[in-house]
């Protein structure tokens, strides 16, 4: 094994008109631009789920505020924790994801100074933004080379004390495809298993002393080595990683990046469905150990893309089963839309409630196995915070609504009963 008050009233706040950011599994996102009036711009499907049906979607629809009623205008709800608080009292740190639109924005940064001290990169350290093609083809290695936007993000974290993710090294996805082929070059033809493997250490290598030179390695506690490498049937995702180097370039990314990655970064298999995956996984990160039987890896990531109907049951079995080969088990995507995956339910009272109670059970629930030594789970990562900039906008996902107004899911995760949406 590697070593390794604020006073809220539930008012709209008028002050508050701009929201925050975030990735569809397995495919690429891009920043969506927020006006006071614009609504959100439809983000793609995400992949389907085992209880996927032939029905066709609803309507899609832009999340809207709960209704207010003329009692809870008068109520002032006091709140005297923070997000943070909350997982800090069960030894887990508290994430969330950070875009360049989200730096740019005040009230966005305001909240996670206040609610969070560990950040993923939604997007600028995947792939297809640290590899620089120009600059392989002259080097005839690959090369990784960070863009400004990058460096501001690095460095932001660093000025503000945040413990860092990495997201992520080897994916399908985002992913240049010139760096499988020879001369970096699509015109050509694939490389070879040899010299694809030596490309992935290269990089990885590269990865991990690019930060270290830059100042910015110590920040980071934890690196998604490998990002959805598995199909919901069981089998491997044909990725050109897989194409080019074979079934065991799974194996060879974590013995790269346990070479290279110092030891206090714990390095992570990342997925979504994961709850559909259980078996999958558990044999998977089984095979991830050296010659010695150490295992390579340190935890396995939960993206927790989940919905109001998903079986909570369900879920925790899979939290505990991968728990039990005593790896971390990490939530580090997490969103609870509305509804279910084929039918995408209305923001109204009712299914707000809904949210609010699924987001306090599910908590709830993830303290009692840490808390009883049935996972190990060191932090929980909110994949953003404002439904007007989740990457899942229009099915309502986050913890508030339009201006920053708290939602019951927002008083489920602060394990607020009262206000998470229970009826007495």
């Amino acid at each position: 094994m590697r070593k390794k008050k604020i006073l809220l009233f539930a008012v709209v706040l008028a002050m508050f008109m701009t929201a925050c950011g975030s990735k569809e599994p397995g495919e690429a996102t891009a920043e969506p631009s927020v006006s006071q009036e614009a609504e959100a711009t439809p983000t793609p499907t995400p992949e389907a789920t085992p209880e996927t049906t032939e029905k066709e979607p609803e309507k899609e629809v832009v999340s809207t505020p709960a209704p207010v009623t003329e009692e809870k205008k008068e109520e002032e709800i006091i709140v005297t924790e923070t997000l943070g608080s909350v997982l800090a009292a069960h030894n887990m740190k508290a994430g969330t994801c950070l875009s360049e639109q989200m730096l740019n924005n005040k009230k966005c940064t305001d909240f996670i100074l206040e609610n969070f001290n560990s950040i993923t990169f939604e997007n600028h350290l995947k792939p297809d933004y640290i590899l620089d093609q120009k600059a392989s083809k002259a080097a005839g290695d690959i090369v990784v080379k960070f863009s400004d936007a990058t460096v501001n993000m690095l460095k932001w974290c660093a000025d503000n004390g945040m413990a860092v993710r990495g997201h992520t090294l080897i994916w399908h996805s985002q992913t240049p495809d010139w760096i499988f082929y020879e001369g970096f070059d699509t015109k050509n033809e694939m490389v070879s298993r040899d010299v694809m493997l030596a490309r992935m250490e290269s990089y990885i290598r590269q990865t991990f002393e690019l930060l270290e030179d830059m100042g910015y390695l110590e920040m980071f506690y934890a690196y998604d080595v490998v990002n959805e490498a598995w199909e919901d049937n069981g089998t491997k995702r044909n990725s050109k990683w897989l194409q080019t180097i074979g079934e065991d370039y799974l194996w060879q990314a974590f013995y790269f990046a346990d070479k290279y990655a110092p030891d206090y970064i714990d390095l992570y298999y990342n997925d979504f469905n994961e709850q559909f995956k259980t078996e999958t996984l558990y044999n998977f990160v089984q095979t991830l150990v050296d010659e010695d039987g150490n295992y390579l890896i340190d935890g396995v990531g939960f993206q927790a893309h989940l919905y109001t109907e998903d079986d909570l049951e369900q879920y925790f079995h899979t939290v505990e089963r991968l728990g039990s080969t005593g790896l971390k088990v990490c939530l580090t995507e997490l969103d609870i839309c509305l509804g279910s995956y084929p039918i995408i339910k209305q923001p109204t009272e009712e299914n707000l409630k809904a949210q609010g109670q699924h987001y306090y059970n599910l908590l709830n629930g993830l303290f009692a196995l840490a808390d009883e030594g049935k996972v190990n789970m060191d932090s929980l990562t909110y994949w953003g915070f404002v439904d007007q900039l989740s990457w899942r906008r229009e099915r309502s996902p986050m913890l508030l609504g339009a201006a920053f107004k708290p939602k019951y899911a927002y008083y489920g995760a602060l394990q607020m009963k009262e206000y998470a949406g229970f009826d007495e």
